[in-house]
């Protein structure tokens, strides 16, 4: 069997930039344990998976090792492939997913807008392990949907961050979001940990931005941001927070099209 796939990198303008995600759409669904196999032959942090149901698609996303329940990064590079390769005189595709319900990716411009849940952080502090695998205590803490989200008071804190990912798999589901205020324009910044879920950190993730933008939009009292997620590839985002959804806005570029076997 042959199936398309596309590299595309995504909430970047420039090739190399952003998080890289693999795309492969079908015509129908692959037993589960196949599609794990190609998300870890291709050894991105995302690969997803999209089955036409008429006017819509059914999505799916797979890291190296597991099947997740939302991906941001990777259903921007889907939206990009549907409205920029497949159908290019499409403005918008709906997403219909199994555990984060419809998401839609609209056209704007240059930019791809997603329609995402918007998830809130809770009023308790972290796992003190998980806070203490980061290297660096922060200023505070929070879960939100089981993730830590751990604040720093600058961006150089995040940035000089150099966490402790054995100690981390040692938490079941750990995973980290870190941010701090930006400068010069950029209203927040973030990174994205997550080793057990095969990613050591994440270059560029949508779903960190559904907890990050209901927490920045209440501290800074605006509803607009300008986020950067500063990883080594840099990933940048519109973020704007609309009652219960979020919209992340981001670019995307095509890097690779070719066909796989299995």
């Amino acid at each position: 069997m042959r199936i398309p796939l596309y590299q595309v990198d995504a909430f970047t303008s420039r090739l190399f930039g952003g998080n890289p995600a693999a795309v492969c759409p079908l015509t129908a669904w692959l037993p589960d344990e196949t599609m794990q196999a190609i998300a870890a032959e291709n050894n991105l942090a995302e690969t997803a998976f999209f089955v036409a149901q008429g006017e819509s698609y059914l999505l799916r996303w797979f890291t190296p090792t597991v099947e997740v329940e939302l991906c941001g990064h990777a259903t921007l590079a889907s939206g990009y492939v549907v409205t920029h390769i497949l159908n290019p005189d499409r403005r918008s595709v709906r997403f219909d997913t199994l555990k984060a319900g419809p998401l839609e990716v609209a056209r704007d411009s240059d930019l791809l807008a997603m329609d995402f849940p918007c998830w809130p952080p809770e009023q308790q502090p972290a796992d003190r392990r998980i806070l203490a695998a980061l290297g660096k205590m922060p200023a505070e803490s929070f879960v939100a949907r089981g993730r830590t989200l751990a604040v720093y008071e600058t961006a150089e804190d995040v940035a000089a961050l150099k966490p402790d990912f054995e100690g981390m798999r040692q938490v079941p589901g750990a995973d980290a979001i870190v941010t701090a205020p930006g400068t010069d324009g950029i209203d927040f910044v973030s990174r994205y940990f997550a080793p057990n879920y095969g990613v050591d950190e994440d270059p560029a993730t949508g779903s960190a931005h559904c907890v990050l933008t209901p927490y920045w939009a209440g501290r800074l009292g605006k509803k607009q941001l300008k986020a950067r997620q500063i990883s080594t590839r840099v990933g940048e985002l519109l973020c704007t927070l609309r009652g219960n959804r979020v919209t992340l806005a981001g670019r995307a570029v095509l890097y690779l099209e070719g066909t796989i076997t299995v």
